[in-house]
């Protein structure tokens, strides 16, 4: 539903010698929700993911529909599906390997209160690659949902836009 909206563009390149023109959609549109209302805590509730939801199970939790994903995509400014979300438990488990050659070596070192310290701060404690990952993957369940009495004027609102 997001991209349906979307204006076409011709699109002109040359495969095997021969000019073809398409018409494809025009998504370098940029349509994002002002921040002085995402700032305004009353306008949305909070939300923690659980398990393994994506966008589109929230939306049709929420909305009745889960081709509204982008609402909940765009009300918390994520962009990248992949990482901004909180992956399930085996693929986060894949990348920590994929990215760290020992994934219990030291990430970096941090106080009681969890600010990043030098390792010879009184009371530094070693944070290890794989906990910091889980813990960067846990700070993105925490999401804002607009409430369902709004999504009618947001998708009027985004068609006036295009």
């Amino acid at each position: 539903m997001y991209f349906s909206n979307f204006e076409n563009m011709i699109y002109e390149f040359n495969i095997a010698g021969k000019d073809t023109a398409i018409f494809l959609k025009d998504i370098t549109r940029n349509v994002r929700f002002r921040r002085d209302v995402l700032a305004n805590i009353t306008v949305y509730d909070e939300y923690d993911i659980v398990g393994n939801e994506t966008p589109e199970h929230i939306a049709e939790k929420f909305y009745g529909n889960p081709q509204y994903h982008w609402i909940i995509m765009l009300a918390n400014e994520c962009y990248d599906y992949i990482a901004d979300f909180p992956l399930a438990q085996d693929i986060l488990e894949q990348y920590i390997a994929d990215k760290y050659t020992n994934p219990y070596g030291i990430h970096h070192y941090a106080n009681a209160k969890g600010f990043v310290v030098n390792s010879d701060a009184i009371g530094a404690v070693s944070v290890s690659n794989s906990d910091y990952e889980y813990t960067v993957n846990e700070a993105k369940r925490r999401i804002k949902i607009i409430p369902q009495m709004y999504v009618a004027q947001i998708i009027s609102e985004f068609k006036k836009l295009l």
